[in-house]
C-alpha cells in the first residue's frame, strides 16, 4: 500500500488571494467556486496534486522547510522577471556564471520558492559544453 499526495497545502494570512498570485505563476485556474474572502482556495494544477491554500491567523516567521521548485517554459531569466512583475519577491541568487543554479523569490506572503533552469537553458548549456570538448 501506498499513499498519494492529494494537494500542495500552503498556510496563509489571504487564501483568495495568495491562491490568484500563484494561478498566474502557474497559469492555471482557480477552483471554479473560489471567492475573495474564502479561508481555503485551490489552483486546480494540470497534473498531480492542487495547490490548496489555507488561512491561517498566524504569520509565517522562518524560512519553509518544505518549497516548490518551478522549471519554466521560457528561459529561467526571463521567468524570474515575469514572476517579480506579477508580485513575487528576490530573496537568494544561487544562479552560477557558467548558467547553471536556480534564483530563489518569495511570494507576495514570503513563502520561498526556486525558479530552475528551462529546457531550452540546459540544452543550451549542454551544447555550449559539447562545442568545448
Amino acid at each position: 500500500m501506498v499513499s498519494i499526495v492529494q494537494n500542495v497545502a500552503i498556510d496563509c494570512a489571504d487564501a483568495y488571494e495568495l491562491a490568484r498570485f500563484w494561478s498566474g505563476v502557474t497559469g492555471r485556474p482557480l477552483h471554479p467556486d473560489a471567492e475573495p474572502g474564502d479561508q481555503e482556495t485551490l489552483v486546480m494544477l494540470a497534473e498531480g496534486p492542487v495547490l490548496y491554500f489555507n488561512q491561517v491567523p498566524e504569520a509565517k516567521t522562518i524560512k519553509n522547510r518544505i518549497h516548490l521548485c518551478l522549471r519554466p517554459e521560457t528561459s529561467r531569466d526571463e521567468e524570474v522577471n515575469r514572476l517579480l512583475d506579477l508580485g513575487a519577491t528576490f530573496v537568494t541568487d544561487h544562479r552560477n556564471p557558467d548558467g547553471s543554479g536556480w534564483a530563489v523569490l518569495a511570494d507576495p506572503e514570503g513563502n520561498e520558492f526556486c525558479v530552475l533552469r528551462s529546457d531550452s537553458d540546459r540544452a543550451a548549456m549542454d551544447s555550449r559544453a559539447a562545442s568545448q570538448e
